[in-house]
């Protein structure tokens, strides 16, 4: 289908957010043979061509064979230096769509294989976020994602960091990694933790595993907001509990349709969803591997959906509702964007 240029410029010129974002799966393809090159790393992909191609998942049969991409990234993510240069392109490629506020989501505990801790790579993202916000004046913060698979133990040592480096850059905590067999309640040590000390959770659940395990993330552990949750519609009570408490659905589209947690964009629920009420945000999930940004992620809603421009602003404002930042200061950021976003309309 052949885009609407005026409409995809209109959105990218949009004041515009992203609460979902991976570190790990928003590298610049450059940057990876760069890093490699630089730190001596044999990589499979010798050319830009190649790694794009096999890094933008556009064959992948399940989020597991999805996963299996950032075996790539993670091999030039384990050195400050690297990890810092990352995080500010990332930050500078937000910047260039209008993107003001940037939630960065990681797991330290996969970035220490060469020695580094992960005291010292959360600080390595934190400097090149606030290097990046103080050039481009993007702000937003860091979320600290614990690991389904791994022992509940380093899912605790990271909720004590998280708690460390609240109000020095971390915002939020997390659970990534695969669903199936590896419930959330496992981790209820960990966000039982944050959760007292006042940190904000989000929390991957109900994208390839059904709604059992929205109802961990909620019930079990405290979730502010859900990660995907397309699977969310085969527990109408547990939706309207979801719905009742604004509780905030982090959709990635580009990212359902490649990991198969939905057949086609036609099946997405997000109309469902948005028709009845919830709290929707549209983000990248992982730009690299989805080859996507914020503006493809709400163009695509737009024409699958049958959307208008205040469709798109009504979206854009409820992530920033959503955003994991002090209510006052939340306040005067979304009136801003909406007065900005009417600017847009008008014209």
């Amino acid at each position: 289908m052949a885009v609407d240029q005026k409409i995809w410029d209109t959105i990218h010129g949009f004041p515009k957010i992203d609460l979902h974002c991976h570190l790990d799966g928003s590298v610049r393809a450059e940057t990876i043979l760069d890093l490699a090159k630089e730190h001596e790393i044999v990589l499979p992909y010798s050319s830009i061509e190649e790694m794009n191609t096999y890094m933008h998942c556009k064959n992948v049969t399940s989020l597991v064979d999805y996963l299996k991409r950032f075996d790539i990234t993670l091999a030039v993510m384990q050195d400050p230096n690297s990890i810092e240069r990352i995080t500010y392109e990332l930050c500078e490629d937000a910047a260039k769509e209008n993107i003001k506020w940037l939630e960065i989501r990681y797991s330290p505990i996969l970035h220490i294989q060469g020695g580094m801790k992960t005291m010292d790579n959360l600080e390595a993202v934190i400097r090149g976020a606030r290097r990046a916000e103080s050039e481009f004046g993007i702000r937003g913060g860091v979320i600290v994602s614990g690991m389904r698979s791994f022992d509940p133990m380093y899912s605790l040592e990271l909720a004590e960091l998280a708690v460390a480096y609240k109000n020095r850059g971390v915002i939020g905590f997390d659970l990534a990694g695969p669903e199936e067999n590896y419930p959330a309640k496992d981790h209820e040590e960990a966000f039982r933790l944050v959760l007292k000390n006042n940190v904000n959770i989000t929390i991957h659940a109900g994208e390839a595993y059904g709604p059992e395990s929205i109802h961990q993330a909620v019930h079990y552990c405290g979730a502010h907001r859900i990660g995907h949750g397309t699977h969310l519609p085969e527990d109408g009570g547990l939706m309207n509990y979801i719905n009742d408490h604004r509780i905030c659905l982090e959709i990635c589209l580009t990212s359902n349709l490649q990991t198969r947690s939905v057949k086609k964009i036609e099946q997405h629920p997000f109309k469902f969803f948005r028709d009845y009420g919830l709290r929707l945000s549209l983000n990248t999930d992982n730009r690299l591997m989805s080859d996507t940004t914020i503006t493809d992620e709400l163009y695509m809603a737009y024409e699958a959906f049958n959307l208008d421009l205040e469709d798109i602003k009504s979206i854009i404002i409820d992530g920033f509702k959503s955003a994991f930042i002090h209510h006052r200061e939340r306040t005067t950021m979304v009136k801003e964007v909406a007065q900005e976003l009417d600017k847009f309309i008008r014209l």
